[in-house]
């Protein structure tokens, strides 16, 4: 079964008309770590992804994270 960020984050990539190894290569470069797409689509399937890699995937596809009281 696709976890919720693994399938938020396919959500937002096509929406945003972006290709995950577009992604992995803007990550690389604003992170300066090597991300190929592979490594990054099993980070998410793990659920191993920092926070600060969320929030550079939702600066890269123009969203920021919020933290909302309920």
């Amino acid at each position: 079964m696709i976890n919720h960020v693994k399938k938020q984050i396919k959500i937002l990539l096509l929406q945003e008309d972006l290709m995950l190894k577009e992604l992995a290569n803007e990550m690389s470069e604003k992170l300066k770590k090597n991300y190929s797409p592979s490594s990054l689509s099993h980070k998410i399937s793990r659920n191993s992804i920092t926070y600060s890699e969320m929030v550079c995937i939702a600066e890269i596809l123009g969203y920021e994270i919020k933290f909302v009281k309920k």
